[in-house]
């Protein structure tokens, strides 16, 4: 093994690692029902060198960019260790993607390898047919997955089964060179691919001991899919730079999701709001509260069960905001009001809410959230999309699309998306406390409410849609689910339509796809129910 020759540097750093404490079991890959997959730092880095070798062989070198279509595995850290070894860049991509999109995103990336898994043939083979200059370095086959490899092409396994080898000559030790490219979540059109530099690695550490402030004891956990910034930022690199023990799942559960802290004795989790509302709805038990769990990390805690889930579960919410662009605010637990996301690193970050013409709103006042690090460029580089770019970053600050406001204390509260706001006979309604009214009821186990043009013509205003996937086993009873509307929610907040679907589509980082579930939707359609109006 060799030292760390540059520090900061991804590969360099494990390289370290793997030298000062080879057998710590850094990550460990949680597999359901299956065995897990315990990596050390020495597994990591000599399956890295392995796959970097191979990289080599295959032609992909500095610049060119390696894409990673599967659920969370070991893989992808090997696969981060080889390309920053080697100067390319990774392409995590979200394994739902298929079709149009799943084309678009590797077409849009100049995606010159890939590596997936054989669970996810079906949706890549149709797509490399129109993409034939994509090289299929391996597929990935994992206990559990029906789909055998394809004989025409490599099974990843046998490179992982060959000779050690030494780092590949003429590494790079590049701070600024791109790392990987996320693409956002296209939760409103075509996603866009954010490039990502090595140099973001030491914010990942700092956060990690000033903000969050993880301890050696910790274990931290994470069911967030890899490809999205959050299960990078706030478990799987703050594990590996700082020497805290890991467990990451396949995908997220949350009906699992304590049990597997029980298990593995797990101190802190990450959360996204829509997840959040997924495990509250899930059946109350004796046990909710016996758990090693202290503290939630949650960007995005719905405000109607805020206080009722810290209670129910015996933990903290930690709440912050940020983007993969860019931006952070945080509210630690017990400071601050509920419902505010928090305040920006004081000294470090500088955040407002502006009006339309750029004049800073007042307080309470809904405008647009933007933010700049003191002292810095404020810059976003959108994957061959300068003019998105620049826009993103006009007159010097972060432009979120996000609307928010602050009060007069300086504490920042979201509002909704920008172009997503709710409004109904005047009123501005939360779709979160309509969903943490849906998510009591025994027959539903997910929900989300979304917005359709009101009927009634008036401009901006929406008739309420609540989408619900059913318990397993129960059938739809329109009526009790309106009813319990009726009982806890004003007039306004009554959901005009019920659609029952069998699951919420959610982006990579668990944001409820609404604009699926709106193409989806017809007031005709035998899924879909309508209130009846009270005689």
């Amino acid at each position: 093994m060799s030292v760390c020759e540059v520090p900061g540097h991804f590969a360099h750093v494990l390289d370290a690692k793997a030298e000062e404490m080879p057998g710590f079991k850094a990550l460990t890959f949680e597999n359901g029902v299956y065995s897990s997959e315990v990596l050390t730092y020495e597994t990591i880095v000599t399956a890295g060198r392995k796959l970097a070798l191979a990289l080599q062989h295959a032609g992909i070198g500095k610049g060119d960019v390696l894409s990673l279509v599967m659920r969370n595995h070991p893989e992808f850290i090997f696969a981060l260790y080889a390309t920053t070894c080697l100067g390319a860049i990774l392409l995590p991509v979200d394994p739902r993607a298929k079709g149009d999109r799943l084309q678009y995103v590797l077409r849009d990336s100049g995606t010159k390898g890939i590596i997936f898994t054989s669970e996810l043939m079906d949706n890549i083979a149709p797509v490399l047919k129109n993409l034939s200059h994509i090289r299929v370095i391996g597929v990935v086959c994992k206990q559990g997955m029906d789909v055998p490899i394809n004989p025409n092409w490599p099974d990843l396994q046998d490179i992982f089964l060959g000779p050690e080898v030494p780092p590949p000559d003429q590494r790079s030790n590049d701070l600024n060179a791109p790392m990987e490219i996320i693409y956002t979540s296209g939760t409103t059109g075509d996603p866009k691919g954010v490039m990502i530099k090595i140099n973001r690695l030491a914010s990942f550490a700092q956060l990690a001991q000033l903000v969050w402030q993880y301890k050696k004891e910790d274990r931290l956990y994470t069911g967030l899919s890899l490809t999205h910034g959050n299960a990078q930022a706030v478990t799987l690199f703050p594990s590996i730079l700082l020497g805290i023990p890991s467990v990451i799942s396949q995908k997220f559960t949350k009906s699992r999701i304590w049990d597997i802290c029980r298990r593995y004795g797990c101190t802190t989790f990450s959360l996204l709001g829509g997840m959040m509302m997924g495990i509250y709805s899930e059946p109350e038990k004796p046990d909710d509260a016996d758990n090693p769990v202290r503290l939630v990390l949650s960007a995005g805690t719905p405000r109607a069960i805020w206080e009722r889930f810290e209670k129910r579960f015996g933990v903290l919410i930690h709440e912050w905001y940020g983007a993969v662009e860019g931006g952070f605010a945080h509210k630690p637990p017990g400071i601050g009001p509920i419902g505010s996301f928090g305040k920006p690193l004081d000294g470090l970050m500088e955040m407002k809410v502006f009006r339309s013409d750029d004049r800073e709103c007042g307080p309470h006042e809904t405008g647009e959230i933007v933010c700049r690090t003191i002292g810095q460029k404020t810059e976003v580089d959108y994957l061959g999309k300068k003019d998105a770019s620049e826009k993103k970053t006009r007159g010097g600050w972060f432009r979120s699309g996000d609307m928010g406001h602050v009060d007069e204390n300086g504490w920042f509260f979201f509002d909704y998306r920008e172009g997503g706001g709710l409004r109904r006979a005047g009123d501005f309604i939360q779709p979160d406390t309509v969903e943490s009214i849906l998510a009591k009821h025994p027959d539903i186990s997910d929900v989300c409410v979304y917005g359709i043009p009101a009927a009634s013509g008036a401009p901006g205003e929406s008739d309420l849609v609540a989408a619900v996937v059913l318990v397993p086993g129960r059938k739809a009873d329109p009526a009790s689910i309106f009813q319990i509307c009726k009982d806890h929610l004003d007039g306004n907040s009554v959901p005009s339509y019920l659609q029952v679907v069998d699951e919420i589509p959610k982006s990579a980082s668990e944001k409820n796809l609404d604009r699926l579930l709106n193409e989806d939707f017809s007031p005709d359609g035998s899924n879909v129910f309508a209130l009846k109006a009270d005689k």
